[in-house]
């Protein structure tokens, strides 16, 4: 009976020496949480656009750099059903066309090649891009979210880029194709394929909060990529690798030229 009194109240001691620490760790985290939850009054208005058969990577990196960084970063679409990407996560908006904020400090699109080619035929989305990037502070792509701005009239006498694979569909809707990760001229920021977008968007915050909070955030995500191939550029990959890859998707970009062919006609851009 000793015994066992003495084992239950040892199992008490021990159950609140480790209860307190906890208790005091989730309080000093409450504070922290709250602030990270929060918006600061000029936190940056941020608009991402999604849409199906999205590639979901070109959206997470740079909306992850953008949350730590505390912008008030939104997710767009025609409705706030979710659509459907690349890895099969679906992802819903949390803004409509109509109820996106008119006036942006950052519109941004990210790629997708067959989401992409849909949308640069699709009026409404043309519509939108053009409206909101009329008057955004920055208007931004990932991938083939470059042709998407391009469709919409909002490269046209900039420089940009996009994925290797559809970057010189670009001057066929007015923009001077340039062949580097991030290409920034005046207020245009467009960046190359997929995992380009947390350069763009390190890029961004270091453009608009400063440098600083840009390495600081590039520490926390700790952003510092040791490829296990150099092959991710078609001068790197070679030109066997490339014309393979080339030819692989070959029905797909052709479908992009159409679009961006059109879209040319539509600007009255063509010859």
């Amino acid at each position: 009976m000793n015994d066992r009194r003495m084992f239950l109240t040892l199992s008490m001691l021990l159950a609140a020496n480790t209860a307190v620490p906890a208790m005091a760790e989730d309080a000093d985290a409450k504070p922290h949480m709250r602030m990270m939850n929060s918006l600061p009054p000029d936190a940056p208005k941020v608009a991402l656009m999604v849409y199906p058969n999205m590639v979901a990577l070109d959206l997470i990196g740079p909306m992850t750099v953008f949350k730590i960084a505390r912008f008030d970063v939104q997710l767009v679409w025609k409705d706030k059903m979710p659509v459907s990407t690349d890895v099969g996560i679906p992802i819903g908006a949390t803004q409509t066309f109509d109820t996106c904020p008119r006036d942006l400090d950052i519109l941004f699109v990210p790629g997708g090649i067959i989401g992409t080619t849909d949308c640069m035929n699709d009026p409404d989305v043309c519509a939108f891009l053009a409206d909101r990037g009329a008057r955004a502070k920055w208007v931004t792509s990932v991938c083939t979210g470059g042709l998407m701005l391009g469709a919409a009239g909002l490269l046209n006498g900039y420089d940009a880029t996009a994925h290797w694979a559809v970057a010189d569909l670009l001057p066929l809707m007015g923009a001077r194709h340039v062949d580097k990760r991030v290409v920034k001229d005046r207020n245009r920021i467009t960046a190359g394929g997929v995992t380009a977008g947390i350069d763009f968007a390190l890029t961004m915050v270091a453009d608009m909060k400063g440098e600083e909070l840009a390495r600081r955030i590039q520490l926390v995500i700790e952003y510092a990529p040791e490829p296990p191939f150099h092959n991710g550029t078609p001068a790197e990959a070679g030109p066997v690798r490339t014309d393979a890859m080339r030819q692989s998707r070959k029905w797909m970009d052709e479908q992009a030229r159409k679009a961006a062919e059109q879209a040319r006609v539509r600007l009255g851009l063509a010859t």
